[in-house]
């Protein structure tokens, strides 16, 4: 039964389960306009604690209709990592707790001030140090390296856009989707994604010290700047000086 459960059956059983307090949809079908032809649809179903679901063996299901989780709500609560950018831009389908399961979706999408700042400053320095050893391997002959090195720093720099936002990274699928709908301040979203392109697909170093510029400027202004400040004379070939 549960090979070709359908994700219209999993709503009747899950409206019809006291034990269920929220059905939240995350995924292609959660972003509009994402979901194509082979898109299933990620679930997570969360049953109250200590309660008997019917649906408790639907935990872990995957099919090409549906992928289900079954949780309780403290550990739905604590989801975190990398599964939090999916939550942030989830879809709550059922929620019995008087808003509790929007409220908890909510908060997904929003770092608290010190752990943004925390995070925003290790990401920052990540990015720098991958930048500086394109750059070092641009400039001494190693063509493969500096490539490699360019595309590690486009991930830890986007995880920084993201972090000084508040706001968890999207997954690259979607990249393009969230700064549509939900631009960083301060960057226009053409010109930054179409320099992590032609990053991504040149290394091209002057191009990676102009954008380099941009973020030390955004870093200072957020009061990041001792951490670019650690790097000293350095900065020069960042810059492109």
């Amino acid at each position: 039964m549960l090979a070709k459960l359908t994700y219209a059956e999993l709503l009747d059983h899950a409206g019809s389960d006291p034990a269920v307090v929220g059905l939240v949809l995350k995924g292609s079908h959660a972003h509009d306009g994402m979901a194509t032809e082979y898109s299933d649809r990620d679930v997570y179903v969360v049953v109250a604690e200590g309660a008997q679901s019917r649906l408790s063996d639907l935990d872990g299901h995957r099919s090409v209709e549906l992928d289900a989780i079954v949780i309780t709500l403290d550990r739905f609560r604590a989801l975190d990592g990398h599964e939090r950018y999916a939550l942030s831009r989830a879809q709550v389908v059922i929620d019995r707790l008087d808003g509790e399961i929007t409220e908890i979706i909510a908060a997904k999408g929003r770092r608290d001030h010190d752990e943004a700042t925390a995070a925003a400053a290790a990401w920052l320095d990540a990015y720098a140090n991958s930048l500086y050893r394109s750059i070092k391997n641009a400039r001494d002959g190693n063509p493969l390296a500096a490539h490699l090195d360019a595309s590690d720093s486009l991930g830890f720099l986007l995880e920084f856009l993201f972090a000084l936002d508040r706001r968890p990274r999207p997954y690259n699928k979607y990249l393009e989707w969230e700064l549509k709908r939900f631009p960083l301040p301060g960057w226009e979203t053409d010109p930054l994604l179409n320099k992590i392109a032609r990053i991504t697909s040149t290394s091209d170093a002057p191009l990676q010290q102009s954008l380099f510029t941009q973020v030390e400027t955004a870093a200072r202004e957020s009061g990041h700047g001792p951490t670019l400040d650690a790097w000293g004379e350095d900065l020069l070939l960042m810059r492109g000086e």
